[in-house]
């Protein structure tokens, strides 16, 4: 599993959220940017379990991504990061990660690991971000594949 691969993989899966109207476009990253142009999901840290199954057949990695939405007035702002987090829906992180697991027997984001899975929304609370404040959250998405690749 190559991690650079994943990292945008996960990018591209959030780009399928469809804001309401006048919440602009969500813009996404592999990488944790300099600076955002908000709405923003990024790919942040992550932690690597290597070894799960023998002879390197799979590594299960941990990555913290976050959303930040601009406050251009808070109610606003929130009830936007409210629809990014919800369970489903066309603006749900998690509806677009559930899409980008493919059919059964099918390999997860773009063939890049085994599986994809948002464990959970964390965090919810203003953020700084290059001195900038916005309303945002953490997910944690697990992700398992070939440590062989």
């Amino acid at each position: 599993m190559q991690m650079e691969a994943v990292r945008e993989a996960i990018a591209n899966a959030a780009r399928a959220v469809v804001l309401p109207s006048g919440a602009g476009r969500l813009t996404c990253t592999g990488y944790t940017p300099d600076s955002i142009t908000a709405p923003h999901f990024f790919v942040a840290e992550y932690t690597v379990t290597y070894d799960k199954a023998f002879g390197r057949a799979c590594d299960e990695a941990e990555l913290t991504c976050r959303v930040l939405v601009a406050r251009s007035d808070d109610q606003t702002a929130q009830r936007t990061l409210d629809k990014l987090l919800s369970g489903s829906g066309p603006a749900s992180l998690k509806a677009a990660l559930v899409a980008a697991r493919g059919g059964p027997g099918e390999e997860a984001l773009d063939g890049h690991a085994d599986d994809v899975h948002l464990e959970r929304v964390q965090s919810v609370r203003w953020y700084e971000h290059q001195g900038t404040t916005y309303v945002g959250a953490e997910l944690i998405v697990t992700v398992i594949g070939d440590g062989r690749d």
